[in-house]
């Protein structure tokens, strides 16, 4: 009897998740910061005017920035990081969170309380159809 295939991406998936690893297709994270309320403006400030040195010091490439106009909350940030696989990612992202840099800005920026009450993100592949490859 085999085994039942309980939690394990189907194979198509699997492919996917292959060539995102290898670097066949370019992922685009979507990251989503909702913000203790009142501190989107420490947010914005902080990726102004240190993260993003600090993401082009490691080879990390944003795709864009993004506030709510109107919808659920204008205390969150949304933002892309392209990435050419997810090997990439894990070297650079990894890279950028043990930085001594970045970890006493963060700490600086945060001496008044946290800035993020919660950090989302997704790790996407364009479709066939999509303008944006």
């Amino acid at each position: 009897m085999d085994e039942p295939d309980v939690g394990l991406p189907r194979p198509g998936v699997r492919r996917m998740l292959s060539a995102a690893w290898e670097g066949e297709i370019m992922l685009y994270e979507l990251r989503i910061y909702e913000c203790v309320p009142g501190r989107l403006p420490d947010l914005l400030k902080r990726f102004d005017t240190i993260t993003l040195k600090l993401w082009e010091k490691h080879g990390i490439r944003q795709a864009g920035f993004w506030t709510t106009v109107i919808g659920e909350s204008n205390q969150t940030l949304y933002y892309f990081v392209v990435w050419e696989s997810l090997a990439e990612r894990e070297k650079k992202w990894n890279a950028f969170g043990a930085d001594p840099e970045w970890i006493k800005a963060r700490a600086q920026t945060e001496a008044n309380g946290a800035i993020v009450a919660n950090v989302k993100n997704f790790i996407l592949a364009p479709t066939s159809f999509s303008a944006v490859k």
